[in-house]
Order: C-alpha cells, then sequence, then structure tokens
C-alpha cells in the first residue's frame, strides 16, 4: 500500500530525513514515534505529496507521489500537525468545499457529509462557525475532511496535540475505530497514544528509522534483563529474601517495589519484589527453586515486558542500536 525506498529529504544542508525505507502493507495500523524534531512530520508530508523527497522513492498504491501526484493523493486522508481550516466557514460548507476540491461530485458529497458528520459526532456543531469551535473539534473537522473522501491512508500528525485531556479520550477512541476501516499512520511524542492505538511502531531518530516492530517484539529483542515479578509469603524479613535471590548468580538485582505493592494491594504477610535477572539463563525456574528450599511460600511469579517507553529511551540514547 506504502512503500518509501532509500527516502533522505535535505532542507537545504540539513538532513531533515536520512535514508529511510519502509513498506506499509493494507490494513495495518502504525504508529510513528520520536521525540520532536526527529524527522516525523516530514516523512509524512512526503508521503501526501506536501514535498518532495530530495532522493529516493515513494509510491501510494502504486502510483509514484511525484509522477502521479494526483492519482496517490486520492488514497490519502491527511490530518496535518496544524490542521488548515477556513474559520469563517461553516462546518457544513467546509466539508462541501473540500469535497469538491477533491473531485467528488454533488451526489457523493451528499452521500457521504451525514455519514462523515455523524462518525466524528460533529451532528450538533453542522452549522456552527468553525472559528466558534473548541480546539477539541477543530481537529473533529480535520479529521472529517481526512476520511470525507473515502480514502483508502489516513495519515495523522500529532492528533491530539493541544486539546484537553477529556478530548483527547475521545479523539484518541475515533483513530480508534477508524483504525479498523483504513490503513492508519499515526505519528506521536506521546508513548502511550501509540501503544493503546498502534500494532506496528515505526521508531524515528535524527532522521534515521532505528526500529520497525511490533512493540512487544521490540521489548523481547531490546530486553537487556528479564524483570519478573513475584510475591513471597512466610519470610522472616524482606531483607532474607532478597539476600538469597541476590546470591544466586544470574540474578542482577532483587528490590521491593512500592509501586508493585501498591498494584498488587496489601496482603498480610505477602512480600512483592522485582527481580532483574541475566536473559536466557532459566531465572525463574531458580527464582523459585530457591525460595521453596528455603520454606518460604511462592504466591505469584510472572515476566514483566518491557515497557514503550522503556523502549524509546533504549533506541534513543543508544546509537549502535540503530546501525
Amino acid at each position: 500500500m506504502i512503500k518509501v525506498e532509500h527516502m533522505t529529504k535535505m532542507y537545504g544542508a540539513y538532513p531533515a530525513v536520512i535514508d529511510v525505507s519502509l513498506h506499509i502493507k493494507k490494513g495495518e495500523v502504525v504508529g510513528f514515534l520520536g521525540p520532536n524534531g526527529a524527522g516525523k512530520t516530514t516523512t509524512m508530508r512526503v508521503m501526501t505529496g506536501y514535498t518532495p523527497p530530495s532522493e529516493g522513492n515513494v509510491s501510494i498504491a502504486g502510483y509514484d507521489v511525484i509522477s502521479h501526484s494526483l492519482d496517490a493523493r486520492r488514497h490519502i486522508g491527511y490530518l496535518p500537525e496544524t490542521v488548515p481550516l477556513y474559520l469563517d466557514m461553516e462546518v457544513s460548507d467546509y466539508l462541501r468545499y473540500m469535497g469538491q476540491m477533491r473531485g467528488m461530485n454533488k451526489a457523493w458529497i451528499n452521500e457521504r457529509l451525514p455519514a462523515v458528520i455523524d462518525v466524528v459526532k460533529l451532528g450538533d456543531y453542522r452549522n456552527s462557525f468553525i472559528q466558534k469551535l473548541s480546539k477539541g473539534y477543530r481537529q473533529r473537522v480535520g479529521i472529517a475532511q481526512a476520511i470525507l473522501h473515502e480514502p483508502d491512508i489516513l495519515i495523522l500528525d500529532e492528533p491530539t496535540i493541544g486539546i484537553d485531556p477529556a478530548q483527547v479520550v475521545e479523539t484518541r477512541a475515533l483513530i480508534k475505530e477508524l483504525g479498523g476501516e483504513h490503513t492508519l499512520i499515526l505519528s506521536s511524542h506521546i508513548l502511550p497514544e501509540i501503544s493503546m492505538i498502534c500494532r506496528r511502531v515505526l521508531v524515528i531518530h535524527d532522521g534515521r528509522l532505528v526500529a520497525d516492530d511490533e512493540p512487544a517484539n521490540l521489548s523481547e529483542r531490546l530486553r537487556r534483563t528479564e524483570r519478573i515479578e513475584i510475591s513471597v509469603r512466610g519470610a522472616d524479613s524482606v531483607s532474607d529474601i532478597i539476600s538469597s535471590l541476590r546470591d544466586l548468580s544470574m540474578i542482577v538485582d532483587a528490590r521491593r517495589d512500592p509501586s508493585v505493592a501498591a498494584n498488587r494491594g496489601s496482603v498480610e504477610g505477602v512480600i512483592p519484589l522485582l527481580i532483574d535477572a541475566r536473559p536466557d539463563q532459566e531465572a525463574t525456574e531458580n527464582v523459585a527453586r530457591t525460595i521453596v528450599e528455603k520454606g518460604w511460600g511462592l504466591t505469584n511469579m510472572h515476566m514483566i515486558p518491557m515497557s514503550l517507553e522503556e523502549i524509546f529511551l533504549e533506541l534513543t540514547t543508544d546509537e549502535s542500536l540503530g546501525e
């Protein structure tokens, strides 16, 4: 559906994106993750035909974004970070105008307009001037114009930035629904947003694509240690458990973590702990054996996957991972 091959974009002598290659299949929900200035917006602008690549090739649904720009753009609905709305127009009039700009005939617009307004929940504001809408509802108008012409692909650049928390939740829910009907590319520097909506993550750092995988696979690939949560009952003290676990050769650290205690709730006599162990050394088996041999009770044990925040930090602070 989307093919980017060795794409580089220069602004003068400054390389905003460097030799990026990626393929996105039909129906995929993909998150572009990276700090501000990493190259996310530039990559999306090249995909949409907003700006040409300096090097490399980009095609949408088989159409080159330069040589067949109009054909490529017909497949795309685009919500830029700053939505170009006409504030002195009513919502319905603006959407009709955008439909005409995209070559939609009157009958098609009349058919699509009520459905789109219903999807983005703008029914009470269809005749309101856009300038009177809150930032969150303006974002909805932006999403409405992006889906009006029934594109195959939705490209959304920081869609929740600058709106209040309640509207953030509503906008994320709307985007998640749209992901079931479109190939969806979502740009964000907000880690929970990507993890909630996207099944594939592209991490961009300093203009380079440093990771492309599912969050769970990234976690497994990058984990320098295995993290294990356990709960132990029957020990005389926390220090006894920690000392015994740290004596195991594969254990990097063992500690009582207040956040684990809070999440598990307060159970009398049960001590929750976090363990960091060297991977691939049968840590869980050795930990369980040690606890049983000490005569304690093991009431809980499970592996904790690496969080998206941890993955992001690993990828953007260790340059060797991007090589």
